[in-house]
């Protein structure tokens, strides 16, 4: 059976919450296509899984002719997937562009949300349509799949050890109103550093060097290690051996809880309730005056977490 699942939303965390709806539907027919962005890093997130036969990518940018953008590209996509001759689709949005590309790709079976539909809770819209068309109970926990040996290999060449605590620090994020601010992490590492040995891997990248130079430059800095100049894929093994994660609602930490880590979130300026209620190794902090259910897109609340509040957390779950 051959199967196309489309998932076209942009960031890396959103793939990582799509991961058990795409893994319940290859369990059901077999390992599967997967039509998303190249933002998704969906190669990478996916590069140890054999779920996923085959990744293809959308090209839409139309500042750089992406052969998918406007009518053209509308004929070229559907020509493109029509030469698989896939027997079955899921498509995770409510497009009326993809259904009728899946369409004109002469795919057998076709399932979608309902069209037109302009909010969701992006966890339980795909949870909820996913079940339907399986007819099965699927958890929202999410599992990015690693070999053993590769996590082993990878303790062994960055010497990650159980005589300190290994925190995976998510300094980064998609906008200056979701980075809860990089000197008070450091400070929350200063005193971790004094409570017990710690190491601290800087999950960030290139756009994030005045970020992680922060560290670098700090008493701190023979305890850091940088993820900047590294691939997702070759960071996946380091995040799994550490022992928590830290840090803002960015892919990091979605990448994390997806390893099976611990995670302490920080959602100053995005909905917790969609974004981190999904997963049960999510531990959430909002800003003082918000909840779960208050915190969205405009909350601007940053400067309402104070340092006190996450470093008795971070002490407290680096103790369990």
């Amino acid at each position: 059976m051959k199967v196309l699942i489309c998932q076209t939303r942009f960031g890396i965390g959103d793939c990582v919450i799509f991961l058990p709806y795409i893994h319940a539907i290859a369990k059901r027919y077999g390992p599967v296509t997967l039509l998303a962005k190249k933002s998704s890093r969906a190669n990478e997130i996916f590069k140890y899984d054999k779920s996923i036969k085959e990744i293809l990518f959308l090209e839409r940018d139309k500042k750089k002719n992406g052969k998918h953008s406007g009518i053209k590209g509308f004929f070229n996509l559907a020509k493109e997937i029509r030469s698989y001759n896939f027997d079955i689709g899921f498509i995770f949005n409510s497009s009326l562009r993809y259904s009728l590309i899946f369409k004109l790709a002469k795919i057998k079976k076709i399932y979608q949300y309902p069209l037109f539909r302009k909010k969701d809770n992006i966890f339980l819209s795909a949870k909820i349509f996913t079940e339907m068309v399986l007819n099965e109970v699927i958890s929202t926990q999410p599992e990015i799949k690693i070999e053993d040996s590769v996590v082993r290999t990878s303790k062994e060449k960055y010497n990650i050890n159980s005589n300190v605590k290994n925190i995976c620090l998510g300094l980064s994020a998609s906008g200056e109103t979701k980075r809860w601010g990089v000197e008070r992490y450091l400070k929350i590492c200063e005193r971790i550093n004094k409570e017990m040995p710690a190491r601290f891997f800087l999950a960030g990248g290139a756009n994030d060097r005045n970020l992680i130079n922060y560290f670098l430059n700090s008493s701190l800095k023979s305890n850091c290690f940088s993820f900047e100049k590294m691939s997702i894929s070759e960071t996946l093994p380091i995040i799994k051996s550490c022992n928590l994660y830290l840090g803002n609602d960015t892919g990091w930490l979605h990448l994390a809880s997806a390893l099976d880590l611990k995670c302490i979130a920080l959602f100053m300026d995005s909905p917790a309730l969609s974004y981190g209620r999904y997963s049960r190794n999510i531990n959430i902090i909002t800003p003082k005056g918000f909840t779960e259910e208050t915190t969205t897109h405009d909350t601007l609340g940053k400067d309402k977490i104070d340092v006190e509040t996450v470093y008795t957390k971070t002490i407290q779950m680096l103790a369990n």
